[in-house]
């Protein structure tokens, strides 16, 4: 944050970051009438007669409820909810900045699995999807499951699916930058929550099958009785108990963690172009110009913007919702997840538009070692995941539309960023 000041960030703030605005006028006595009494009534039957037409006659296929009690807030930790706040709509500026998805913030005072579940399905008639945010693990796991099963609508918690989706993108293009196989390299994640356990299963569907997760008491193994239902599956048999044991001869290395966590020398002691998501913030677990020191062949990546290969969930969510609410989607599945980090790892190989290039004051940023996943600036983000969400959900069978043409969307979703050609 050394190039903004307190005040800058403050009156940025100042009366918070989002409005209503209305789609449709209301400015004469005619007008009235259609937008509230009488005939309101009308679409109100409309819907009473068939429910799933409140899609269709409602803000809902457009909106989704960012909700979270504040007990893990990035980088902040447990602040509650009213100072979470702040967070809460920035990722509703998210969601509308780029990819034009309807989001408010809804910051809850109650703190148990069930007050927390009891309180989204109460306001689920509201949205056409949910974004749980910033919600403290365990209970993060179960408040996901629950509502996954007792709603119709998509519900996904970023912090746990975000970092994986992107990740997940940047190792597929590892793996092929480098020749290496998925069932042969070594993982190792320090940082068993909510993200680190994400990350994990998803690397376990992308064909991995050597991960090692290490927390703040040491390597999660068999040899431990401290550990939760979600931590236990990834217990390994081994004498070592802490990272610097663990990492030697490992092809990557995930820190969700705290500064400073991993060493020169642990990076010395890695194989031979080690991929290194250093994901702590706002400082990580290392610095690339440390890692630099001891390797000239790694494959960095951070979750700051002023370094290559940013891990920025904003490469996910607002994609993913975008798609799962235009084939207005039950569910988000794990095909859905894996769609968009496919869709992510193929847009890094394509030419980088100019205007990203600008953005970042860089003509040379192509594919390779130092750019593996997309940049956030790229429009292109949204034509390339959003329809493979969807059509994930179409041929899951959890989309409610009755047919599905991923070219027509495609093309729906250039004009809704560039216009017609005339325009262009």
């Amino acid at each position: 944050m050394s190039d903004i000041s307190k005040e800058e960030v403050l009156a940025y703030h100042k009366q918070g970051k989002i409005a209503i605005e209305l789609t449709k006028p209301c400015n004469t006595q005619h007008e009235l009438s259609l937008a509230y009494t009488p005939g309101v009534a009308i679409p109100c039957l409309e819907i009473a007669r068939e429910p799933k037409l409140s899609f269709e006659y409602t803000n809902r296929s457009n909106l989704v409820a960012v909700i979270s009690d504040g007990t893990a807030v990035l980088g902040l930790g447990d602040i509650g909810p009213l100072a979470a706040k702040p967070v809460m709509e920035g990722k509703s500026v998210l969601f509308k900045k780029f990819a034009h998805v309807d989001a408010f913030d809804i910051e809850l005072d109650v703190h148990t699995v069930e007050e927390i579940v009891a309180a989204c399905k109460a306001i689920a008639p509201t949205f056409g999807g949910i974004n749980l945010e910033d919600i403290k693990a365990p209970q993060c796991f179960e408040i996901e499951r629950r509502l996954k099963e007792e709603l119709d609508i998509p519900v996904f918690h970023d912090d746990q699916h975000g970092t994986a989706i992107i990740t997940t993108a940047g190792l597929m293009n590892v793996l092929e930058i480098t020749g290496k196989k998925a069932e042969e390299i070594k993982i190792v994640v320090n940082g068993a929550g909510a993200a680190g356990i994400s990350c994990a299963k998803m690397y376990q569907k992308l064909g991995v099958k050597h991960i090692v997760m290490c927390d703040s008491r040491g390597v999660i193994s068999t040899y431990r009785n401290d550990l939760n239902v979600y931590k236990a599956p990834f217990a390994v048999e081994t004498e070592a108990r802490t990272l610097d044991e663990v990492i030697e001869g490992a092809d990557m290395f995930l820190g969700l963690s705290v500064a400073g966590a991993l060493t020169k020398e642990m990076v010395a002691k890695m194989a031979p172009e080690p991929v290194i998501f250093a994901l702590a913030n706002p400082v990580p677990e290392i610095l690339p110009s440390e890692v630099r020191e001891v390797r000239d062949d790694a494959i960095i990546g951070t979750g700051r913007s002023d370094f290559p290969n940013q891990i920025n969930n904003v490469l996910g969510f607002p994609f993913i919702f975008r798609g799962a609410l235009d084939v207005r989607a039950k569910k988000i599945t794990e095909g859905m997840k894996m769609a968009a980090a496919e869709a992510l790892a193929a847009l890094a190989k394509e030419p980088v538009p100019e205007y990203v290039k600008a953005a970042y004051q860089d003509q040379n940023i192509t594919y390779g070692k130092s750019h593996i996943i997309p940049l956030p600036f790229n429009k292109e983000v949204l034509i390339w995941v959003a329809p493979k969400v969807a059509k994930a959900a179409f041929e899951e069978g959890v989309a409610r539309v009755e047919s599905f043409d991923e070219e027509a969307y495609k093309e729906q979703l250039k004009y809704s960023i560039y216009g017609s050609e005339e325009d262009q």
